[in-house]
């Protein structure tokens, strides 16, 4: 089985020591396997709170244009059978997930992973786990298990 740490939204100019808290032993993210996040980071030094972890990061519309030219849009990442898709997203909140599903139908995900309105979520639409962290900023992150399949778990913290 892996562990997939998950969060979104983290705006900030630099990594802080709660941040990097996070993947201590014993902590949300310290048994995770990798760390996925989903976008507005604000500087790329805020990923390095998460080593030695390996990090897969897309840039959200709060990014900058140096983010952007290092970190794509959107992204796959596979655990062994599985496909996650990873994107911010953009616009109004509403029907969000509307408008990115669209981006990954070509990619045959088994879960796309996503931030931008800082609200949390976690169901299926269509048998595509759809995960939003919702926000360490308003302090909620996510865990993914992949196993013979995926499931999520939001974490207040």
């Amino acid at each position: 089985m892996a562990i997939i740490g998950v969060i979104s939204d983290t705006h900030m100019a630099w990594p802080t020591r709660e941040l990097a808290s996070l993947v201590n032993p014993g902590s949300v993210f310290g048994d995770a396997d990798f760390i996925i996040h989903c976008g507005d980071i604000m500087d790329l030094s805020v990923l390095e709170a998460f080593a030695p972890k390996r990090v897969v990061a897309v840039c959200g519309n709060m990014d900058s244009n140096a983010i952007a030219g290092v970190l794509p849009a959107k992204a796959v990442e596979r655990v062994g059978d599985i496909a996650i898709g990873i994107i911010h997203g953009w616009g109004p909140r509403e029907n969000l997930e509307a408008r990115i599903l669209p981006e990954f139908a070509q990619l045959e995900v088994d879960a796309i992973c996503y931030g931008h309105t800082h609200t949390p979520a976690n169901s299926l639409r269509g048998g595509i786990l759809l995960f939003n962290p919702g926000s360490f900023m308003s302090g909620t992150v996510g865990l993914l298990e992949v196993d013979k399949g995926i499931s999520g778990r939001i974490v207040r913290l």
